[in-house]
């Protein structure tokens, strides 16, 4: 029996021993596992958690991640819609209306408004003194004008009050107070006048004078014209300075004969009346006689000696500008 026992112990010692080898390689083994898993893992990526983790890290990475998207949603509105946004998120959780917080427009102004406001028939240079960025964009939209020709509002022609404004470039292409009508209310072209009127108006509380020109049909000129009768402008033919050159010479011809004439004719009425005279007397007044019609005839001598005398006068020929200008004289009054 004791050797039965000591064999089994023997036995038993040599199954320990075995069981301890096979743990050594299996902890080797899960070691090089491991060496493996580290060599293969990105450096992106994150660890594997053998445990759950803790609520307040699952609170916190949600958080972050709502964050971020609520982010995100903000940086895609434009300015306006961001606004709104928090205007409801202050109302929904505060409380109120949304007429609390909307704006008064009562004083907003357009460009148009500001043009208006301060716009002036006639600029001026103590008009352009301190000049505001209001004040420019009216003096940039009078230079734009046309300031030739008006248009004019002849609606209340009965009470002696009228409106006139200056063209814009349509109204001077298309002809409008020029070839047309200068009434915004008539398109005529027969039969046109042309009418200077002195313009009173009170502008930005000051009294202003301005004379402007305008074109009108014969109705349209009846209700200008319906207190008292405005200046019309006519046409002014201009003389050639050709006609200019040649006239002052033929004049003085013309007065030296006519001089000569009223000589020969004071001589012929003297001898007529002293005939009884003496025959010295007699004798002197033919010789007076001949010394006057020498006179007489010494200018129409002098006058063909003056074309040997060198050449002829040049006649300054017109352009054709100058011709185009004669030529839209009657248009353009």
């Amino acid at each position: 029996m004791e050797n039965l026992v000591k064999i089994h112990g023997a036995g038993g010692y040599d199954s320990d021993f075995s069981d301890s080898d096979g743990e050594g390689d299996s902890s080797e083994k899960a070691k090089e596992r491991k060496r493996e898993a580290e060599i293969l893992q990105k450096p992106f990526e994150r660890g594997r958690h053998s445990k759950v983790a803790h609520r307040s890290l699952h609170s916190c990475e949600v958080d972050r991640e709502e964050a971020r998207n609520r982010r995100a949603h903000l940086i895609s509105m434009n300015a306006y819609e961001r606004h709104k946004k928090f205007v409801g998120d202050y109302i929904l959780y505060y409380g109120g209306q949304m007429a609390d917080l909307r704006r008064s427009a009562a004083k907003d102004k357009t460009d148009l408004d500001v043009l208006r406001e301060n716009h002036r028939f006639l600029w001026k240079d103590e008009d352009e003194e301190d000049m505001t960025w209001e004040k420019e964009i009216a003096k940039k939209y009078y230079d734009k004008l046309f300031k030739e020709y008006c248009i004019a509002d002849l609606s209340r022609y009965k009470e002696n009050k009228f409106g006139f404004r200056w063209r814009t470039e349509n109204e001077v292409v298309s002809g409008k107070g020029q070839f047309q009508c200068g009434n915004k209310v008539c398109s005529i072209e027969e039969g046109l006048k042309s009418w200077e009127v002195n313009f009173a108006y009170v502008e930005h509380g000051e009294k202003r004078n301005a004379l402007v020109k305008l074109r009108l049909c014969p109705e349209c000129s009846f209700k200008l014209n319906y207190h008292h009768k405005r200046k019309e402008v006519k046409v002014k033919r201009k003389r050639k300075m050709s006609e200019e050159n040649e006239e002052p010479p033929k004049n003085k011809k013309k007065k030296k004969k006519k001089q000569s004439s009223s000589n020969s004719k004071k001589h012929k009425h003297k001898k007529h009346k002293d005939r009884s005279t003496s025959s010295s007397s007699s004798e002197s007044e033919p010789q007076n006689s001949d010394k006057d019609t020498e006179a007489a005839t010494e200018p129409d001598s002098q006058s063909e000696a003056d074309h040997w005398r060198g050449p002829a006068p040049a006649v300054e020929e017109k352009s054709r500008e100058e011709e185009f200008d004669e030529y839209f004289e009657d248009m353009f009054l």
